[in-house]
Parts: C-alpha cells; sequence; structure tokens
C-alpha cells in the first residue's frame, strides 16, 4: 500500500542532503540557495510520486510571504516564511531587491518543511550585501500543516482500481481504508464490499 505523505515527507527528511557549493568570496563561506534545495530533491519527488510548488503573497510594509507546497494526489504538507526587503537598498533596483527576498524566502520555507538546518551556516546571517531580513515581530515560520485535498474517484479499469483490488486480495484492506483514500460511487463501494466478504471466507 502507498504510503501516507507525512510518511514520504518524513523520508525525505532524514535522506535529503545538499551540500553547500556556492562560496560568498566577500564572507569566505560556502552556502547554498533555494535553487540547489529544489535541484537535490528532485530524485526524491520522482521515487514518491510527490511535488513542490510555491504561492507568494505581498502582505504590505515590503513584506513577502511565501508558503511551499508538498502534495501528491490526497493531501498537501505546507509550510511559511516571511521576510521584508529594505527597499532603499543602494545599487539594486526595486525587481532585483523583491526577486532576492523571494529567493530567500523560499529558502527559509523549504528549511522548514524539509529540516534543513541553517543555523550554523554563515548565509544564515549574512546579507550578501542585500538587506533581506526575517520578519521579527512576526514568527518566521510556521509549523507544516497537512491540508486534505479532494480525494480521487476510484474508477473500473484504472491502475488505481486495479491495485485496490489486489490489496483486497491479499487481505490487507477494508472498506474504510480505501474510503479514506478515494472517493466511492454507492455501485463500486457495494462491488468492494462483496469482494471483502467473498476473499474472507476462503
Amino acid at each position: 500500500m502507498e504510503l501516507e505523505l507525512n510518511q514520504k515527507l518524513s523520508i525525505i527528511q532524514s535522506e535529503l542532503k545538499v551540500a553547500k557549493n556556492r562560496y560568498n568570496k566577500f564572507g569566505k563561506y560556502n552556502y547554498r540557495s533555494a535553487e540547489d534545495i529544489l535541484e537535490a530533491i528532485k530524485p526524491f519527488l520522482k521515487t514518491h510520486k510527490v511535488s513542490v510548488r510555491f504561492r507568494e503573497k505581498y502582505m504590505g510594509e515590503h513584506v513577502i510571504r511565501c508558503t511551499v507546497i508538498f502534495s501528491d494526489s490526497v493531501q498537501q504538507i505546507t509550510a511559511t516564511s516571511l521576510v521584508a526587503v529594505d527597499i532603499d537598498q543602494k545599487g539594486m533596483s526595486m525587481p532585483q531587491r523583491f526577486g532576492a527576498a523571494s529567493s530567500y524566502c523560499k529558502k527559509y520555507a523549504l528549511g522548514n518543511i524539509f529540516l534543513i538546518d541553517d543555523t550554523q551556516d554563515a548565509d544564515a546571517t549574512n546579507d550578501h550585501g542585500i538587506k533581506i531580513k526575517k520578519v521579527q515581530n512576526d514568527p518566521p515560520v510556521e509549523s507544516p500543516v497537512i491540508e486534505p485535498l479532494q480525494k480521487p474517484m476510484l474508477l473500473n479499469n484504472t491502475e488505481a482500481f486495479s491495485k485496490v483490488v489486489d490489496w483486497i486480495a491479499k487481505g490487507e484492506g477494508d472498506i474504510v481504508t480505501v474510503k479514506r483514500k478515494y472517493r466511492l460511487s454507492n455501485e463500486m463501494e457495494q462491488s468492494l464490499i462483496k469482494l471483502i466478504n467473498l476473499n474472507s471466507k476462503k
């Protein structure tokens, strides 16, 4: 049976390694970026059939809110970070200032959901000459939240249906568990109940 989304996330959290391959000549330290994290998780996304996307919102007062959404076909887990940018920073255009803030915001959100600790990373406290900071008056990150998505409908002659039938045939499933993952028509539910009852008599 396929793993639950929180189980998939736990596996990725324990196995994900993101090297600090970028070097800051001015500060003389190595660091990682949001792009590095995204590149490192690509193999995990394919293996576990999950996806990662971002939702950004300008909160006013020069604050950007970034939410990373980790999801499969059933659930999604979200984590959020807030970053403020100094709009008076010299040497950068306005789009560059907010673009840099967006990149940092994504990095913090990714670090939160995948448990990538940057507290010992000089990049966490160095602004690279860009006055970007986590918002002080609000929590910089929110705890990951699991949210249910609309469950897919279980249909005949599909791969999902074959898996459910095989699962029931092995005596590993019941109708309650199936309904947790899929929406069932009345006809489909009755058919599966009959199959489960027949299997239990073997």
